[in-house]
């Protein structure tokens, strides 16, 4: 990786660097459906077990996606001099 400036084009300064909430929220979006395709796998080919530990992975999204899209609603991220 080059040190140097940032691109022309670059969303984020030093000071205000671009989040990766959005990359954040893919993933957690990813997760819940992947958890709930799991879930409903395991379920039909009857090992419960593992239909409910796809189940806690599922809801471990969902908990995520709410919390990322809130701070995305939000506007920014909170900064270390915020909490002084």
């Amino acid at each position: 990786m080059p040190l140097g400036p940032q691109p022309r084009r670059a969303r984020g300064t030093i000071e205000h660097p671009y989040s990766a909430l959005r990359l954040r929220q893919v993933l957690a979006i990813f997760g819940l459906a992947v958890g709930v395709i799991a879930a409903v796998i395991f379920w039909l080919t009857g090992l419960t077990v593992w239909g409910w530990f796809a189940v806690v992975l599922a809801v471990i999204g969902a908990i995520d996606t709410v919390v990322v899209t809130a701070r995305i609603r939000r506007g920014r991220n909170p900064q270390p001099s915020d909490f002084k």
